[in-house]
């Protein structure tokens, strides 16, 4: 044989093995092996217990049987009658009369102005402000003192007298 041609199959089979040998490299014939299994952390075995707790209570949430609709919520309960001790009638005192209704006058202050006074007084819906004389509803302003102010009803002539407090 030429010494051309032995060369080329030299050279040819020295390819292949270093392709071969390179291939055999890139690809171990060795399988990664499982690894064997870690036991649990002792946080995820109570992360658990609470989970199945959970579970539990949120079954008892849910109620088996429909609820009944058979009472008002909104009306209380009617009262049960009882029997009633019998009290021996007794002959009623006269009624007195009432007790007069007080205006509903409030004094709150006093001015003074080269000797003059003002009475200022309230109601429920306004503000008034009366001298000596005035009339203020069913009242006449008959005295106005330091702190202190008389009011006189016209239609029975008692006197009323508010203060400042």
């Amino acid at each position: 044989m030429p010494v051309i041609t032995k060369r080329t199959i030299a050279l040819v089979v020295a390819s292949g093995a270093l392709a071969a040998w390179f291939a055999a490299a890139a690809t171990s014939g060795v399988r990664p092996s499982r690894p064997a299994p870690a036991p649990r952390p002792q946080i995820d075995l109570r992360g658990d217990a609470l989970s199945a707790e959970i579970e539990r209570l949120h079954d008892r949430l849910r109620p088996n049987v429909a609820p009944e609709h058979g009472r008002n919520l909104f009306q209380f309960a009617q009262a049960r009658p009882t029997a009633l001790a019998r009290t021996p009638v007794v002959d009623a005192a006269p009624v007195a009369p009432p007790a007069p209704v007080e205006p509903a006058f409030k004094l709150i202050g006093i001015a003074e102005d080269n000797g003059a006074r003002t009475a200022i007084l309230t109601t429920a819906n306004q503000l008034l402000m009366v001298h000596e004389g005035d009339n203020a509803g069913a009242y006449r302003v008959t005295g106005i003192s330091a702190d202190a102010v008389e009011l006189k009803s016209t239609g029975d002539d008692s006197v009323l007298r508010l203060a400042l407090k």
